[in-house]
């Protein structure tokens, strides 16, 4: 007790960071900072803390966040003088499946990262469009023999359910040439996995917990000792399920791409696992991955990119069926563009509909696919920050989330609207101001810690926004709150026009809850005659 007096003592008043603002006990403990972690919601705490503190904030005795462009360029810029904190070592499943993701060492995760941009290239992208545009036709499918009317509005569905499991299909498809087959009907023991509460999000959840924890040290130093193990020996059937389904995919994946090796490239299966095969260690020549590390990394695959995808376009529907003008505005655009869904192809028309993609971003920056910071790590050195030096092993950031509702950056933050995105002179959208809100909007991260795969999720996502939008009429289910603010969320989260999510690292969310009917013929297309 004594020690732990003297300690928030020290914290409080002899600390390095002592003249950070920030709460009394979140400067004397890292106590607060997992409290409102334990709850999901320390993402609206932060937004919290920065209305009542400012642009910089002392979460916890060793972290500083900041709210404000030029932070986030500081920390997370290509020659940042920082490294990935020990937050990702907590993060790992255990010693031998390291990736990009959890790798610390500046060094080794450039050199890990240089070999993963090898697989994602507007070729692998290319590759890739085909086998997602097959997964959403499918889904469309399912969804027509559910209910198909083009007069009549389906029952109420959970879209963002559906969504998990359309995209859930799609990565399983493109990293190990196998879908998991959830969106299908009948019973499926993997479809339990991407749920909001299902035991996977619980492991994230718990830990997130125990990375954002006073004993993360601790935890870091136990792993190799058996808590990896014990962690593994009461992991839930349906995450036990994930990972042999994960284990026995790439065994044949591993075995077809051998197979397939004396054949001619474009006639070979080129899903991401084939990329990740080919790559090379250019300083080696030698295959870029071990088959421990193929799983690592392509289990990441699934788990990340299903996520980043799957939030952000049950983000970008959720306030389209509650923005009517926002609504026919794209599908306008889309009716204009193409003249039926089966036209939707990843190139350049698809990326020419500037409302598509105005409307994505929207909805991404309105629900980032993780809420809260990804922590650096100061080195030695130091690093300024908004004028400021943080000394070497200081843990600074930025929060998604609170980024994008600076209102000294967006105005009107909290409103969708994707007008923001595009220059147009009947808007007084200028590119200045195009290019100030670019400057704050980081939906895949960037520098050295960007997500290497963010060209495969935005193509997925115009496709599937596309081509359902064509396909089918949208509304949002009457009487629906689902995803909503309420008062008794209190302040930060009490708008009912703000979709809220729940911090697990990454965002997980419910909803929207919507109906639909097939859409009319191609004669009765908005904008044509």
């Amino acid at each position: 007790m004594r020690q732990c007096l003297a300690n928030a003592i020290y914290n409080v008043y002899l600390h390095p960071l002592r003249h950070v603002p920030g709460p009394f006990w979140a400067r004397a403990s890292e106590v607060p900072s997992w409290y409102y972690t334990t709850g999901g919601r320390r993402h609206i705490w932060l937004w919290q803390l920065f209305q009542i503190y400012g642009k910089r904030i002392r979460v916890a005795p060793n972290l500083v966040l900041f709210c404000d462009p030029d932070a986030h360029a500081a920390i997370y810029g290509m020659k940042s003088n920082v490294r990935r904190s020990p937050f990702y070592v907590g993060l790992t499943k255990n010693i031998r499946e390291k990736t990009t993701l959890n790798t610390i060492d500046p060094a080794e995760h450039a050199r890990r990262r240089k070999m993963l941009n090898t697989c994602f290239t507007d070729s692998s992208v290319n590759a890739t469009s085909a086998f997602v545009s097959k997964h959403i036709d499918r889904w469309h499918q399912i969804m027509l023999d559910e209910h198909d009317s083009a007069t009549e509005w389906s029952t109420s569905v959970n879209l963002g359910e559906k969504v998990d499991h359309l995209v859930f299909d799609i990565m399983g498809d493109l990293a190990f040439g196998r879908s998991f087959n959830i969106k299908e009907p009948g019973d499926n023991a993997l479809r339990e996995v991407p749920k909001k509460y299902c035991p996977v999000s619980q492991i994230l959840l718990l830990k997130t917990k125990m990375c954002r924890s006073p004993f993360l040290s601790s935890i870091i130093w136990l792993k190799p000792r058996g808590l990896d193990r014990l962690v593994e020996l009461i992991t839930p059937p349906p995450v036990q399920r994930f990972n042999n389904f994960v284990f026995d995919s790439v065994t044949k994946r591993l075995e077809l791409y051998k197979k397939q090796e004396g054949i001619p490239e474009d006639e070979r299966r080129r899903d991401m696992f084939y990329f990740l095969c080919k790559a090379q260690d250019s300083s080696t020549g030698h295959p870029a991955y071990t088959e421990d590390e193929l799983r690592a990394e392509a289990s990441l695959f699934i788990i990340a990119g299903s996520d980043t995808a799957s939030v952000s376009l049950a983000s970008v529907f959720w306030y389209l069926v509650r923005a009517s003008r926002c609504y026919q505005k794209l599908v306008g655009e889309l009716q204009i563009t193409f003249d039926t869904a089966e036209d939707v192809v990843y190139g350049p028309k698809l990326m020419g509909c500037t409302y598509l993609r105005a409307c994505i971003d929207e909805g991404m920056r309105l629900v980032p696919p993780g809420p809260c910071e990804p922590p650096r790590e100061v080195l030695a050195g130091g690093l300024k920050v908004m004028n400021d030096y943080y000394p070497e092993g200081t843990i600074v950031g930025t929060a998604p989330w609170c980024d994008s509702r600076n209102e000294e950056v967006y105005g009107d933050a909290g409103v969708f609207r994707p007008e923001r995105w595009i220059i147009d002179e009947a808007t007084g959208v200028t590119s200045e101001m195009v290019a100030e809100i670019r400057t704050n909007f980081h939906p895949f991260l960037s520098g050295p810690g960007s997500c290497a795969g963010k060209g495969i999720a935005m193509a997925e996502m115009l496709l599937v926004v596309a081509r359902t939008l064509l396909r089918f009429e949208l509304r949002k289910a009457p009487g629906s709150t689902l995803g909503e603010g309420s008062p008794e969320l209190g302040w930060g989260a009490r708008d009912r026009k703000q979709f809220q999510v729940v911090d697990a690292y990454i965002s997980l969310k419910e909803g929207p809850e919507i109906q639909f009917r097939k859409r009319a013929s191609p004669e009765a297309k908005v904008g044509r005659k």
